[in-house]
């Protein structure tokens, strides 16, 4: 039985532009928040089936979820390694299924190295949240299920770029369903923009620091085929800032009754801001791809601070 769910696609509320037709695949509602339990599970199934009795994550927050619900499912032991800027709460949160968590360093990098580093002293298998061909083969099923529920093939797939697992995975899934002539909006915050200066300068960039609300987002250093599919596929590279992040989670939140983290705020944004980069698309999918790193107080303090 699949730990993830086959989500729903469904129409924009109240689009007022008559000449697209813009939904939105709705992630968010995985067990774990968020897309990042399809490759997880693919990835933790193959360790455990290969004899595998403990995982090591590192995470932002999303993926280490994600491996300790699929963990606690395929009853293994679980270790978790998470930044500093990780909230508390998504610390019991993972301690409540059942995960050991570690806090290491100040972003993911600094986790992930540990976490590597873990790996051979608990004879643990390594379950890295975005730089995986295991992983990808899992997030393409989003695309599996859109050439079901599309009743045209989109023009324009939106969606937001950390490490590039999701993109990779979709892009897999369109070469899969023979759907490489649609283009990929591949969305980033300013103070994460790894993929966008990557794309920019044609090389692999390191970015000296983080600095966004879009935690998630994180990544110094995207995945080198994240690169190659830019180079080779309909991928546009594209920036937004965290306020228009923040607002449209504040907006989604309220129209959809689903809370999702900047994040995932950042593909959303494109929309509700009608960014110029989206006008000549007409048929346009926005993966909603959730994330747990947030909670109410944290939305109505945005809507307070940006809605006024």
């Amino acid at each position: 039985m699949k730990l993830y769910i086959k989500t729903p696609l469904i129409d924009m509320l109240n689009n007022s532009n008559a000449n697209k037709s813009i939904s939105f695949k709705m992630e968010a509602y995985q067990p774990s928040s968020s897309f990042k339990l399809r490759g997880i599970e693919h990835v933790c199934r193959y360790a455990v089936d290969s004899g595998s009795t403990h995982l090591v994550s590192s995470s932002g927050g999303n993926a280490g979820l994600s491996a300790a619900y699929a963990g606690r499912k395929l009853g293994v032991k679980v270790t978790v390694v998470l930044p500093k800027t990780t909230p508390r709460f998504i610390i019991e949160k993972l301690e409540k299924e059942g995960s050991t968590v570690l806090v290491h360093g100040e972003v993911w990098d600094e986790a992930h190295r540990y976490a590597l580093s873990l790996v051979k002293q608990l004879n643990a298998s390594y379950v890295h949240p975005f730089d995986d061909a295991k992983l990808w083969e899992g997030h393409s099923t989003i695309v599996d299920e859109l050439k079901e529920e599309c009743k045209e093939q989109p023009d324009l797939i939106v969606l937001s770029v950390g490490g590039g697992g999701l993109l990779c995975g979709v892009v897999e899934g369109l070469i899969r369903n023979k759907w490489t002539d649609t283009n990929i909006l591949a969305v980033e915050t300013e103070g994460a923009s790894s993929f966008y200066k990557s794309v920019q300068e044609n090389k692999r960039i390191c970015l000296d620091s983080i600095d966004t609300i879009a935690t998630s987002l994180g990544a110094k250093q995207v995945a080198t085929k994240a690169l190659e599919y830019a180079k080779k596929y309909k991928i546009i590279p594209y920036l937004v800032s965290d306020e228009s992040a923040a607002k449209a989670c504040v907006r989604f939140a309220d129209e959809y009754r689903t809370l999702v983290e900047p994040a995932c705020g950042v593909s959303l944004s494109v929309i509700y801001d009608n960014a110029e980069i989206i006008q000549g698309f007409h048929n346009i999918v926005v993966i909603v791809c959730g994330g747990a790193i947030l909670n109410l107080n944290k939305i109505l303090e945005w809507k307070e601070k940006y809605y006024k």
